[in-house]
């Protein structure tokens, strides 16, 4: 099979690619016929409910501010696919994403195996990271950890949990510890595992560490934010650094980043660290556009959205709100709504193109108690952003995706 960028993206879209079949065995077989390039890599493997992305990036960040070729793989992506997979922060390019998807897709086709989405793309960055000899690979799992296409390397140099809470609850089990304990699968037997005390799912992965005789290196969650002549800082064992991405929950991520770093067992200067939380980018999560007065921030879950409106609180305290929004309906935006949004807010649905996005009907249907919700349409947004008034495009990360380019640039 020989396919083109174009219908490459189209396959991958398609509806036989387009789901979810949790276990490691089909994406192992593939890696088996690769000879385990996964198991070649330094490996740093996080899964958490919230902040896996801010984290990865900060890691990455640091690692090539302080000279080291780093692997990134993250989900979803905003615009295109290639987005997924990086080599300091720069996107495998459109013709080596299509040369490495049709040589997976001819080993699975060859061996009768069939792959999802997720599983043909995790091959994929695992297989391109070893072959551009990077120094350390940050794999960042998709859904859960135990079961999760990610969870087949068997020597990472470190795992982290980042933040834990409810959701996917149809798949990951409807209480924190089993929330948790999905999560805690990525451990391996002695292992280094990261992790904040103040985790809502600290007893569990505590337990799962004891069991796999890992050692578990708790973060100083001893950080405050310092936000002042409209720059953002993090002090740190008496030391402030300037970071780039906002957000009162950037505090846990930055100390579970910094205790990563301490624990790599390799040496990254004060320089690289500075310049790392100074200068990392992670696109629609808090992302303040100044000119243009626009927060773009996918707050997908209860979780998200709590931060989020904390966050709107420290850093935009007493402006009025415009908000853009949508969503999908595995996510329970009921309670988000009522998290989120003031009687005084203004409020717009916009609906996108995703098979489980929710139409404006059934949300104003389920959303009550608040009376205020207009729908809008895509190309219609600009009509609305005001420089004057703050403007909040959030939910769905699928609905950011498709505006991203035109409200970003």
């Amino acid at each position: 099979m020989k396919l083109s960028y174009k219908s490459a993206i189209e396959l991958l879209q398609s509806q036989s690619k387009f789901y979810i079949n949790p276990g490691t065995q089909r994406v192992q077989e593939i890696l088996n016929i690769l000879d385990n390039p996964q198991n070649k890599l330094k490996v740093i493997h996080i899964a958490g409910t919230n902040g896996k992305g801010s984290v990865c990036s900060m890691l990455a960040n640091i690692l090539k501010c302080a000279g080291y070729k780093t692997g990134l793989y993250t989900s979803p992506h905003l615009v295109e696919y290639t987005e997924r997979i990086k080599i300091n922060f720069i996107d495998i390019t459109k013709d080596y994403f299509t040369k490495y998807l049709n040589e997976v897709l001819n080993l699975a086709e060859n061996n009768n195996i069939d792959l999802t989405e997720f599983e043909l793309l995790t091959i994929m960055a695992y297989k391109y990271f070893y072959d551009n000899k990077v120094d350390f690979a940050i794999i960042e799992t998709g859904l859960g950890g135990r079961f999760d296409a990610t969870n087949v390397c068997n020597n990472p140099i470190l795992e982290i949990i980042t933040s834990i809470s409810e959701d996917h609850t149809d798949r990951l089990g409807n209480t924190i510890e089993q929330i948790a304990f999905e999560k805690g699968g990525i451990i391996k037997n002695n292992s280094t595992v990261v992790i904040s005390e103040k985790n809502l799912g600290f007893e569990v992965i505590k337990k799962i560490a004891k069991e796999k005789n890992a050692t578990l290196k708790v973060c100083n969650s001893n950080v405050e934010l310092l936000y002042e002549n409209n720059k953002n800082y993090a002090i740190y064992e008496g030391k402030k650094y300037e970071l780039s991405l906002l957000g009162t929950y950037q505090k846990d991520n930055f100390a579970l980043a910094m205790c990563a770093i301490e624990n790599l067992g390799v040496n990254i200067n004060n320089i690289a660290l500075i310049k790392g939380f100074k200068t990392v980018k992670w696109g629609a999560r808090l992302e303040y556009i100044k000119e243009k007065n626009i927060l773009i921030d996918g707050a997908h879950n209860p979780d998200g959205a709590l931060e989020l409106k904390k966050s709107l609180d420290y850093y935009f305290k007493n402006q009025k709100r415009i908000f853009i929004y949508s969503t999908i309906n595995t996510k329970d935006y009921k309670k988000i709504a009522k998290i989120l949004f003031d009687k005084e807010d203004e409020i717009y649905f916009m609906e996108f193109n995703h098979k489980n996005a929710v139409s404006y009907e059934e949300y104003i249907k389920n959303i009550n108690f608040l009376n205020n919700i207009k729908k809008i349409e895509q190309k219609d947004i600009y009509k609305i952003i005001n420089p004057n008034i703050l403007t909040v495009i959030t939910g769905s990360l699928y609905m950011i995706g498709e505006v991203y380019n035109r409200v970003s640039q």
